[in-house]
C-alpha cells in the first residue's frame, strides 16, 4: 500500500471536502504519518472515513472530525494546549505541529507510553505526556485551548479554571446517537460546530469524582 498517496487522498478527498480549508492543518495532516499511530493490524484502514478501535473501548476519531476540531479552535503557533484523552497520539502529533506546546493526559498508561514512543520515532517534540484522570487533574498552568477527545453529557465548570482569559474549550457533548461539537469560551458562552459521535471520556467511579454528572 502506498501510504503517501493514501494520506494525500485522505486530506484532499475527505478532510478538505468537509470544509477544512486551513492550510496549516491540511499540511500537518499531510506531514504526520497517520498510519504510525494506528494498531498494526489496522494500518490499511488508517486513512478510511471511519473511527478505528485502539483498545480500552476507545476509538481514533475519523480524519474529518480531527480536521474540523482543529479548525474550530483557530490554533496559533504560540498557543499552549491541554489535550484530554491522548488515545492513539495522532491528534497530539498534529497539535505539536501547529502550536508551541502540548500537554496531553490520558487515564491509560499504555496509551501514554505508546504515544511517547511514536512521537520519538517521528522526531516530534514540544509535548508533555502524563497519565492522569481528567476529573482529578491539577493543571500546572493555564492554557490557550483545551481539547477533550472523548464525549461528555455535560462539561464540568472546573475546566474553565484551567483556561487563560481568552482561552477556549473544544468538547463533544451529548449521548449517542445525538452529540454536538462545541467550542466554549465560558460555561454559558459556546458555539455549535458540527454533529458527530465519539466514545465517552472515561470517568472514575462516582465516589471518586469531584462532581456528579
Amino acid at each position: 500500500m502506498n501510504f503517501d498517496k493514501a494520506r494525500h487522498n485522505m486530506v484532499t478527498q475527505q478532510v478538505r471536502s468537509w470544509d477544512v480549508v486551513n492550510k496549516d492543518i491540511l499540511n500537518a495532516m499531510l506531514n504526520i504519518q497517520r498510519e504510525e499511530f494506528v494498531p498494526v493490524s489496522q494500518r490499511k484502514l488508517a486513512f478510511a472515513d471511519m473511527a478505528l478501535p485502539i483498545g480500552q473501548g476507545q476509538h481514533m476519531m475519523k480524519p474529518v472530525v480531527e480536521g474540523r476540531m482543529l479548525q474550530a479552535l483557530d490554533l496559533q503557533a504560540n498557543d499552549r494546549v491541554l489535550e484530554v484523552g491522548t488515545g492513539s497520539g495522532y491528534v497530539t502529533a498534529l497539535l505539536a505541529e501547529l502550536t508551541e506546546h502540548v500537554h496531553s493526559i490520558d487515564i491509560h498508561s499504555e496509551f501514554i507510553e505508546a504515544t511517547r514512543q511514536k512521537l520519538a520515532d517521528q522526531g516530534i517534540e514540544k509535548v508533555t505526556l502524563e497519565q492522569a484522570d481528567f476529573f482529578n487533574f491539577k493543571a500546572p498552568v493555564k492554557y490557550d485551548h483545551i481539547i477533550l477527545t472523548g464525549s461528555l453529557k455535560q462539561l464540568p465548570d472546573f475546566v474553565f479554571n484551567w483556561l487563560k482569559d481568552t482561552g477556549q474549550v473544544f468538547a463533544i457533548i451529548g449521548d449517542d446517537p445525538v452529540m454536538e461539537a462545541r467550542l466554549y469560551k465560558s460555561a454559558e458562552n459556546y458555539s455549535s460546530h458540527f454533529d458527530t459521535v465519539v466514545a465517552p471520556l472515561i470517568q472514575p467511579k462516582a465516589d471518586n469524582r469531584p462532581f456528579n454528572l
